[in-house]
């Protein structure tokens, strides 16, 4: 099994609600996870993001570019919340998101990768390691961070907090 990097844009009174009950969360969240599965939504109207297996790599290279929230494992953990796949949830305020959003927009996906080859992902062991051994392509990690740009454009510009997590 793989561990793969999601993301799910939750109001403020969402995540307030969250926080006080991670079980109606994670109930809330998967019931968006399915009603937008096989189904093509348009990144701004989406509730809920995937990045694949290109969640560390996004990390490893949005850490090299000084990125000032951690979008990737963000920066509270929802108190008392279990396991949602490979560990508990974690979250973004709205504040958090806005800071986000302008930071990936100043970032394109090609200065993102600039210089970087995965021979680096592999010496830093970025998971999944045997992708980058082998001499994996880096447009897998850029089509998925204009994925995640445009999903926190779009979480900022509702105002929305982000949750996310290893599944």
């Amino acid at each position: 099994m793989s561990m793969i990097g999601e993301y799910a844009r939750v109001t403020p009174a969402e995540l307030a609600r969250a926080i006080g009950d991670p079980e109606w969360a994670l109930k809330l969240v998967v019931g968006w996870m399915e009603a937008e599965a096989g189904q093509p939504v348009e990144p701004a109207r989406a509730r809920c993001l995937d990045v694949d297996k290109a969640w560390d790599a996004l990390g490893f290279l949005l850490r090299r570019a000084a990125l000032p929230v951690d979008v990737v494992h963000g920066e509270q953990s929802v108190p008392d919340a279990e396991d949602w796949g490979y560990g508990p949830p974690r979250y973004l305020t709205p504040e958090q998101v806005h800071t986000a959003a302008g930071a990936l927009a100043e970032i394109s996906a090609a200065d993102l990768t600039e210089g970087v080859g995965p021979e680096d992902l592999a010496e830093a062991a970025v998971y999944p390691t045997l992708v980058w051994e082998r001499g994996a392509s880096l447009d897998y990690v850029a089509d998925y961070y204009e994925l995640l740009r445009a999903f926190f454009r779009a979480a900022a510009a509702e105002g929305d907090a982000v949750l996310m997590w290893l599944g």
